[in-house]
């Protein structure tokens, strides 16, 4: 135990034309992961056209663990599949320490597969 008080965590979430953004404040962990996949995934499969790129803004965030790098990665896998690419702004050192170190940020930000990846023809 630390003595200090836990982090709050806030997602700040902005549509427009063809991006989703969303700001990430406090500790990504095992506690918060799953509210920021919901909440992407509910703009990604809600009404309207999936956007074209999500932009996950982490100047505020405090804290990052395994369960927040694999909400990461689940969140790519979604906007992947529906043909947008993930952008990571603003990233501390730690966490891009944690990219590196795992060898998924080029994973994770790459352009999502074309409309026949990974599928066989015919």
């Amino acid at each position: 135990m630390n003595g200090f008080p836990p982090t709050e965590f806030v997602l700040g979430l902005a549509r427009e034309p063809g991006s989703l953004y969303v700001r990430v404040i406090g500790d990504l962990d095992y506690d918060t992961c799953d509210e920021l996949v919901d909440a992407v995934t509910e703009h990604l499969t809600g009404d309207g056209t999936p956007p074209r790129g999500i932009r996950l803004d982490f100047d505020g965030l405090t804290h990052i663990d395994s369960s927040g790098l694999s909400a990461l990665l689940l969140v790519h896998r979604r906007a992947s599949a529906l043909g947008a690419t993930l952008h990571l702004d603003n990233r501390p050192d730690f966490l891009e320490r944690m990219l590196h170190i795992t060898n998924v940020l080029d994973h994770l930000t790459g352009p999502p597969p074309g409309p026949q990846s990974g599928r066989s023809a015919g």
